[in-house]
C-alpha cells in the first residue's frame, strides 16, 4: 500500500542504496590509476587529474539540481540524475582513449551531483531535528560505505580488466533507477514540527526558494562558516583518494608485481577506512550535545578533525611490510592482506592509527549534514547543501590534484613510496583550519536555529488559519 510503514521502509532502503551506489562511483577509478593510464598511454597523474575534473563538474552541476529540486517535484530529478552516472559509467568502459574516457567520467559527474544535493533536501524531511544526527550518519555511512566498495571493486574486478566495474556498475545504476521508481513520495517540511499540526490537518508547506533568497541564506552567519570550511577540509580528504596508490607503491617498492600490487593497495585502503563507521557516534554525540547546547554539533565537529591530524601521521609513516602470494588470484591476496592485521605488528599499528583518524574526522560529516538543516528551512536546504558541496568540490578537486603535483615534486628528495606518504601528511594539516571554522559556527549557530524555529512557527499557524 502506497504511505504504509512498509512502503516508507522500502523507500528509505532504496534511497540509502542510492547514495551509497553514486559514491561507489567516485571511488571506482582512483584504485585504477596504474591500469588506466597505460591503457591509454598517459601518465598515472593524468587519470588522477580526470577525478579532480569529476569532483569539480559534479559539485558545480550539483547547484542547478539543487535549485531546481527546492522548487520542483525531487523524485525525477535524481532518477534522470542516476540514469545520466550510470550511462557515462557505461561510456568510461566502453572509451577508446583518454579523451573520449575524460569526457565519459564527466557525464558521469553531472548525473553524480543530482544524487547528493537532491537527496539531502529529501532525506532532511524525513527525519525530526532530535535525531537529525544519528540519521545523516547513517547517510553519510551509507556514502562512506559505497566508496570503500568502489575501492574494493577497482581493485579486485578491474586488476585483471579495469573496463569490468564501471559495466558492473552502470547496470546497477539502471536497477536502482527502477527500484526508485515505486517509492514512496515524502512531502516537504513534513519532518518539522512546527509544520506537523498543519500538514496532518491537510494543509501543504507551498514555499520555494527564489533568487531573492539568496541575501537570506548569506545572512545565516554560519552557512557561511559551514560552506567555507569544506574548502580546507576537502584539501583533506581529497587527498586520501590517493591512499591506493600509497600501499600500492610500497607493495611495488617490495617487489611484487603491478596486478598484485593493485589488489594490495585496494584493501589495505579498504580496511583502513573502516574508522568511518564511527560516524554513528559522532552523529549520537552531537545530538546528545546539541540537546544541551544549541553549539553541540559543531563543537564535536572541531574537535573531531582536529583531534585525528596526529593519527594521520602515524597511519603515513609507520613501515607496511606485506607478505602475500605474488601473482596469485585476488581472493587469495585479499585473504593474505587481512591476516597480516594479526600476524604484522606494523599492519596492526596502522590499522589502530587509521580507524582513530577516520573516525574522529567522520563526526564532520553527519554534524554538518544535521547543522545545514537546522539553520535553514526547508525549501532553502538543497540548495545550502549545494552551495557547500560546490566548494567542497573545489577543495577536493585541488587536493586531489594538487596532491599528486606534490608527489611528482617531492621524488627528487623522497624516493617512493616515501614521497606520498610525505605529500599526504602535509595536506592533513589542512584539518587545522577546518576546525577553527566550526568552532566559530557553534558561535552563531544558535541565533540561526532560534530564527528558523521562530520562522517556522508562524509558518505552521498560517497554515492552519
Amino acid at each position: 500500500m502506497r504511505g504504509s510503514p512498509t512502503h516508507r521502509y522500502y523507500s528509505v532502503l532504496v534511497f540509502v542504496v542510492l547514495a551509497s551506489l553514486d559514491n561507489v562511483a567516485i571511488g571506482l577509478v582512483p584504485p585504477l590509476y596504474s591500469a588506466i593510464g597505460p591503457a591509454f598511454s598517459v601518465p598515472q597523474r593524468n587519470i588522477g587529474y580526470v577525478t579532480a575534473v569529476s569532483f569539480l563538474v559534479s559539485a558545480v552541476a550539483a547547484v542547478g539540481w539543487a535549485y531546481v529540486g527546492d522548487r520542483t517535484d525531487r523524485k525525477p530529478l535524481l532518477m534522470v540524475g542516476t540514469l545520466i552516472w550510470a550511462a557515462g559509467m557505461g561510456g568510461s568502459a566502453l572509451a577508446g582513449g583518454y579523451q573520449l574516457f575524460l569526457a565519459a567520467q564527466v557525464v558521469a559527474a553531472v548525473g553524480l551531483g543530482a544524487v547528493g544535493s537532491v537527496g539531502f533536501s529529501v532525506v532532511t524531511d524525513l527525519i525530526s531535528p532530535r535525531r537529525r544526527g544519528l540519521v545523516m550518519s547513517l547517510w553519510g555511512l551509507s556514502q562512506g560505505v559505497g566508496t570503500l566498495a568502489g575501492t574494493l571493486a577497482g581493485g579486485i574486478l578491474g586488476a585483471s580488466d579495469w573496463h569490468r566495474p564501471f559495466l558492473v556498475l552502470a547496470g546497477a545504476g539502471v536497477l536502482a533507477t527502477i527500484a526508485y521508481f515505486f517509492t514512496y513520495d515524502i512531502r516537504r517540511g513534513q519532518s518539522q514540527p512546527e509544520l506537523a499540526a498543519a500538514l496532518a490537518a491537510g494543509g501543504d508547506y507551498d514555499y520555494r526558494i527564489s533568487p531573492a533568497d539568496l541575501p537570506r541564506i548569506l545572512g545565516r552567519r554560519t552557512n557561511l562558516w559551514l560552506v567555507l570550511q569544506g574548502l580546507t577540509a576537502q584539501f583533506a580528504f581529497g587527498s586520501l583518494v590517493w591512499l591506493p596508490a600509497l600501499f600500492s607503491n610500497r607493495a611495488l617498492a617490495q617487489g611484487y608485481s603491478s596486478a598484485t600490487a593493485i589488489v594490495v593497495g585496494s584493501v589495505f585502503a579498504t580496511l583502513f577506512q573502516l574508522g568511518g563507521v564511527l560516524s554513528i557516534v559522532g552523529g549520537l554525540v552531537g545530538d546528545a550535545l546539541q540537546r544541551r547546547t544549541l553549539r553541540g554539533r559543531a563543537l564535536v565537529a572541531a574537535v573531531g578533525v582536529l583531534a585525528a591530524v596526529p593519527f594521520y601521521l602515524v597511519l603515513f609513516f609507520v613501515p607496511l611490510r606485506v607478505d602475500v602470494p605474488d601473482g596469485a588470484g585476488a581472493a587469495a591476496v585479499v585473504g593474505a592482506v587481512v591476516g597480516s592485521v594479526f600476524t604484522e605488528p606494523t599492519v596492526g599499528l596502522s590499522l589502530l592509527a587509521a580507524v582513530l583518524a577516520l573516525g574522529l574526522t567522520s563526526a564532520n560529516s553527519p554534524n554538518w549534514f544535521a547543522l545545514i538543516a537546522d539553520v535553514n528551512p526547508p525549501e532553502h536546504r538543497g540548495t545550502v547543501y549545494s552551495m557547500g558541496n560546490l566548494v567542497n568540490g573545489v577543495g577536493r578537486a585541488a587536493g586531489n590534484g594538487l596532491v599528486g603535483i606534490a608527489f611528482t615534486a617531492l621524488r627528487g628528495a623522497f624516493p617512493p613510496p616515501l614521497n606520498f606518504a610525505v605529500g599526504l601528511a602535509a595536506f592533513q594539516l589542512f584539518f587545522i583550519p577546518t576546525g577553527v571554522m566550526y568552532w566559530r559556527a557553534s558561535r552563531t549557530a544558535p541565533e540561526d536555529i532560534r530564527g528558523v524555529h521562530r520562522l517556522l512557527e508562524e509558518r505552521g499557524h498560517r497554515a492552519e488559519a
